[in-house]
């Protein structure tokens, strides 16, 4: 076994690789960009050392970089995770070159299935079934342009060289080729250094199936069943299961055995995903193989008990498979949600900032306890958390967006989605816009549950998944809410920085400094004012009485704009987690406060509040029309001039952040004023990319 592994990754994979590592006495090197510098899997490492600035071609694709730090640390081999370099050829022959062992395929096996082209060749000649469309070399836009026609519209362009969703696109009919065409070239470009494309019939409303695959340096090939990866959105997984709802007996056996063919076709070794297409009417073709670990193997972890990084780590070290095909079976269902920082309301764009607040759900008893691999003991359910953050760290434009992965598993499949839903509420992010809300409605939708989907669901019934906040508050939660800012404001007071008179000497016992308008036979009442969400909303009045109590410990008496009124008392608000009694029910619950807002976190929903302030500006100035960046980026095309007239909906640029083209279009109809960024410039968040006068011209 090895001495000493460099992870040459980052995020959730960089720490689920250092887990197993250690567990097997193996000391751990990672590398970082100078944005990661104090990521978690750097202090997670025994070592690590930089390799570039933050973009990732001048970090984690920059291969002399890594193979020098793996020098330096004197390691012996190099897991590249996924994503990256984990499918580089040139990169796994580099590794040799120097000595190292590359815990992946062999380079001869990641060409082969690099170019899609390619793979659909040797794949054919190995009998496995293949979806037809065109894969040859003429990339000319107007053989591309020929061949859609001859395969019939709908068709699907795909990046020869890579995956994930990215250089994709679906074409509906001939007036949108050329645009789709360059969109994907662009992005095919910039994600994997090559723009060649593939054409398919697009087939609808198909689901995504993929076999996990094993394979060994003595020969000896395993397949460990199924996932099925068809809730997509932008053709990214979002959910992934094992097993595929509905396969089983002759289809399952006959997809694994494509499976199996394929590894076989092209001498594969170590841990492969063959992925396939397939109809309600049981016929699947192939799509691609990835030559590595994927995001989704926990799933595949915990339904097989196994560990597939230790699998990984093992091959690359000579031994050979740990179990044969007849020892693995399937226990169980397991359901993976990716937790990530988007905003689905708004298209699924990526969200970038600071953790402010990150709690994620515990790990329960089951067949992966530790939440580190798939090989303890099968309890009753079980909860697994991987992730590369925790609070204070910070979601940058350079990566991908993924806060974690959130796995469940259960005896059956029910069990697992119900398992899933109950730690996706109990999942709380505050400081940038996360899809947890969104994952609990897919989840919990009928359709979900019924197995009746496929990878245009999401696409199809977003209008059931639109608003999955909490909606407006109820009367407990409103009570919650003032009591929190009554709480916050008396504590204020006793600390000495409440007062109302420069004169008190911040003492906390003048009567100055208290906050409820006392009176000699009684107490007064004060008025706590707040908005529910964004400033837009209608402020609530809700009056408060009281105050005090033993140290620590805070009453009330809080009467609704409902008329409704009852006693609400709990712990200090400095306390992160407090338990609050509204009206005699008792409420676990999370407050925790940014700037001027404060989110309740309470049985799974999410409320934002914030202070009004009557006295203060109602509004300013009013802002002139215009395009704004929701996120930081780079211009990749302007598709307007000043004098143009637009409709609201038209496009108007083409931004590139976290590896994906974004189009902004027109907010309203209007006529172009300025444009004030060309192709290729880099912009932050909420700058003014294009002015926009009203009316059109």
């Amino acid at each position: 076994m090895f001495k000493r592994l460099l992870i040459a990754n980052r995020g959730e994979i960089a720490c689920r690789v250092i887990r197993t590592a250690r567990r097997l006495g193996i000391r751990c090197v990672a590398v970082h960009s100078d944005a990661d510098g104090n990521a978690l899997h750097v202090e997670m490492a025994d070592e690590a050392y930089r390799i570039g600035p933050p973009p990732a071609r001048e970090s984690y694709l920059d291969a002399a970089a890594i193979l020098d730090a793996a020098e330096r640390g004197r390691a012996d081999a190099i897991h590249p995770g996924y994503g990256f370099l984990a499918e580089n050829a040139d990169f796994a022959e580099a590794c040799a070159a120097r000595g190292i062992v590359f815990v992946g395929p062999p380079a001869d096996a990641i060409r082969a299935m690099g170019s899609k082209s390619e793979a659909k060749r040797l794949m054919a000649k190995a009998g496995v079934p293949l979806v037809p469309g065109y894969h040859g070399a003429d990339q000319s836009p107007e053989r591309l342009r020929g061949e859609a026609e001859a395969i019939g519209w709908p068709v699907l362009l795909k990046a020869s060289a890579g995956g994930g969703g990215r250089g994709m696109r679906a074409v509906e009919a001939p007036n949108g080729f050329e645009a789709a065409l360059a969109g994907a070239k662009r992005e095919a470009a910039a994600a994997f250094g090559d723009d060649s494309m593939l054409i398919e019939r697009y087939v609808a409303a198909p689901r995504h199936v993929e076999i996990q695959v094993f394979a060994d340096r003595h020969g000896h090939f395993v397949h460990l069943f199924e996932r099925d990866c068809s809730a997509q959105r932008r053709h990214q997984k979002v959910i992934e299961e094992a097993p595929a709802p509905g396969v089983e007996g002759e289809l399952r056996a006959a997809m694994c055995e494509a499976a199996i063919a394929a590894a076989r076709a092209i001498g594969y070794e170590g841990a492969g995903t063959v992925e396939f297409l397939l109809d309600r009417s049981g016929s699947f073709w192939f799509m691609e193989m990835n030559t590595r670990l994927q995001v989704e193997h926990p799933v595949t972890e915990l339904v097989t008990g196994t560990d597939l990084v230790e699998w990984q780590l093992r091959g690359a070290a000579g031994e050979p498979l740990p179990l044969a095909q007849s020892d693995i079976g399937i226990r169980g269902h397991a359901i993976e949600a990716r937790l990530y920082a988007e905003d689905p309301a708004r298209g699924f764009l990526p969200s970038t900032g600071r953790l402010i607040h990150l709690r994620l759900p515990d790990a329960g008893p089951g067949p992966d306890a530790d939440a580190a691999a798939g090989n303890a003991t099968q309890g009753e359910s079980a909860v697994r958390v991987d992730t590369g953050v925790r609070t204070g760290d910070t979601v940058s434009m350079y990566y991908d967006p993924m806060i974690a992965k959130v796995v469940a598993w259960g005896p059956d499949r029910n069990g697992a989605a119900d398992r899933l839903a109950d730690a996706l509420a109990a999942t709380e992010v505050v400081g940038l816009t996360a899809n947890a809300g969104f994952l609990r409605a897919l989840v919990d939708h009928p359709r979900f549950r019924a197995g009746d989907f496929h990878t245009r669901f999401i696409e199809e019934r977003m209008d059931d998944f639109a608003s999955t906040d909490a909606g407006p508050p109820a009367d407990d939660d409103l009570a919650i809410a003032a009591w929190t800012l009554a709480t916050r404001d008396d504590e204020g007071a006793a600390a000495g920085g409440g007062g109302g008179n420069d004169t008190d000497g911040g003492d906390p016992w003048s009567p100055w400094n208290r906050r409820d308008h006392w009176r000699m036979n009684g107490s007064g009442e004060r008025i706590v004012r707040l908005r529910f969400g964004d400033e837009s909303g209608d402020p609530v009045e809700i009056a408060v009485r009281g105050g005090g109590g033993a140290r620590g410990a805070h009453g009330y008496d809080v009467r609704l704009p409902s008329g409704r009124e009852f006693p609400v008392r709990g712990e200090s608000a400095g306390d992160e987690r407090p338990m609050i009694d509204v009206g005699g029910n008792r409420h676990p619950m999370t407050v925790v406060e940014h700037g001027e807002r404060f989110f309740v976190f309470r049985e799974g929903r999410r409320f934002e509040f914030m202070r009004h302030d009557p006295g203060a500006a109602s509004g300013g100035l009013e802002m002139a029309g215009g395009l704004t960046a929701p996120m930081p980026g780079r211009i990749v095309s302007v598709l307007v001039a000043p004098g143009d007239s637009v409709r609201e909906g038209q496009a108007i640029l083409v931004l590139e952040a976290m590896k994906m083209e974004h189009t902004l279009t027109a907010p309203a109809d209007g006529t172009v004023e300025e444009v004030r960024f060309a192709p290729g410039d880099l912009v932050d968040e909420a700058t003014e990319l294009v002015v926009l006068a009203a009316g059109t011209g």
